[in-house]
């Protein structure tokens, strides 16, 4: 089973992203959670979205406490929420930022960083991340396929929303190094 934590701030969009992975892993064929945890319910605050993937069935309900992957949306999280509280040794970090992975100072994962923030704004117009970042996951991650995330993204989305989405999804994923 992996466990994943989205990190985002409220408005952002992780507890959409982390729904959003558990549709595409269930097309995937695989079983599913997904579930959020809220501190203050407002704009701007963080938020944590946590999503299982398993081959079997999950029985587990608790929230996830040592993640095999975190995805940040928003590195200014970095200096209000410890990130990668939990993370299990050898897990992998994916981060929203232009900035190098070792400069964050992450020992004992694989950090990924990928500038969805300016893809963003070239497809979308507007710095909203939570769909590109299933993009980078697919990418660097591998256990989801995009074509599902690309069926998950359409079925959330309608219409030009949805396509616009889905260009971004594409685009992040050959960025990240998608094949």
């Amino acid at each position: 089973m992996k466990e994943v934590v989205f990190h985002g701030r409220g408005g952002q969009g992780a507890v959409t992203a982390a729904t959003l992975l558990a549709i595409a892993a269930f097309k995937d064929g695989k079983y599913t959670q997904t579930f959020p945890r809220f501190g203050v319910e407002r704009r701007g605050a963080p938020v944590q979205a946590f999503t299982r993937v398993s081959d079997q069935f999950i029985r587990r309900k608790s929230q996830v406490y040592q993640p095999d992957i975190i995805v940040v949306l928003d590195p200014t999280l970095f200096g209000v929420v410890d990130i990668t509280e939990g993370l299990k040794e050898g897990g992998t970090v994916i981060i929203n930022t232009n900035q190098d992975a070792k400069s964050f100072g992450i020992k004992n994962a694989t950090v990924r960083t990928v500038d969805v923030s300016s893809e963003a704004l070239k497809v979308l117009g507007r710095d909203i991340v939570n769909t590109a970042m299933l993009g980078a996951y697919a990418a660097i991650v591998g256990e989801v396929a995009l074509k599902s995330i690309v069926e998950a993204v359409r079925e959330q989305f309608k219409g030009s929303i949805a396509e616009k989405n889905v260009a971004l999804v594409e685009g992040v994923y050959k960025s990240a190094g998608g094949k």
